[in-house]
């Protein structure tokens, strides 16, 4: 295995522990939401390896990247009850991303959530690798990590319209707005247009006026911290029809 891909990983958890250690202590005793410290988490997980990347270098495969897929959702072991209850550090850390109405399900939906999004996004890496297009993958990194990132703290912080949304595991219904969905739409729209030399004209304009509205509705239609793996499947079917026609 490359020496710098093994100090990648090493590095990466680190810096995204103490990252979410610090934010913890945000929450703990300056209250800041926890909406907010778990997206500066969101951010640092979709940023941090681009950054590292400019530093460390090893050959980039699919199997490489898939390995670093399994690797990031398996450290989410150490928040589980029995750790944390026995680890202060862990317990802060933790704190940044358990927002109060999530409980008792935070951990359960997020690893569930990570899992599900590394099946999804395996077989579209292995699909557009196959047909040459594998700067694709791309766009539902960037409408997830941007997007879906910040539709929560735009909604939260400007959002006047609220509608009820479902969750796995409970009953309970959870608030987005429609503000927050708007954003989604705004950075899918920038992203397919970014994207743009990737596809033939017919195909730009095609996944121009569908795309967005489609990941728009993918957002707003997935379970509570349940989006991502919602926005791949979604993406990932309607690009591959689009690179059809």
């Amino acid at each position: 295995m490359d020496r710098s891909f093994v100090i990648t990983q090493v590095l990466g958890f680190v810096i995204h522990f103490s990252i979410a250690y610090f934010n913890g202590l945000l929450v703990r005793h300056k209250g800041v939401k926890v909406n907010y410290t778990r997206k500066i988490n969101h951010f640092m997980l979709f940023f941090l390896p681009i950054y590292l990347s400019m530093y460390l270098t090893y050959e980039r495969t699919l199997a490489s990247t898939i390995l670093a897929m399994c690797l990031m959702a398996a450290t989410l072991v150490i928040y589980i009850k029995p750790v944390r209850q026995r680890v202060p550090a862990i317990a802060t850390a933790f704190l940044s991303f358990d927002r109060p109405e999530d409980r008792p399900h935070t951990l359960l939906w997020l690893s569930t959530q990570i899992l599900a999004a590394t099946v999804i996004m395996i077989p579209l890496m292995i699909y557009f690798s196959k047909v040459g297009m594998l700067e694709l993958i791309y766009i539902p990194l960037l409408i997830n990590g941007f997007g879906d990132g910040l539709a929560e703290p735009v909604g939260v912080r400007f959002g006047r319209h609220p509608y009820k949304t479902w969750a796995l595991f409970t009953r309970k219904r959870y608030i987005r707005t429609l503000e927050g969905s708007a954003f989604v739409l705004l950075v899918s729209s920038a992203t397919i247009l970014l994207f743009r030399d990737s596809f033939t004209p017919v195909q730009f304009i095609i996944a121009m006026a569908a795309v967005p509205v489609l990941m728009t509705l993918a957002e707003a239609l997935s379970p509570h911290t349940w989006d991502t793996p919602f926005l791949y499947t979604v993406s990932g079917i309607s690009l591959s029809g689009i690179l059809m026609i």
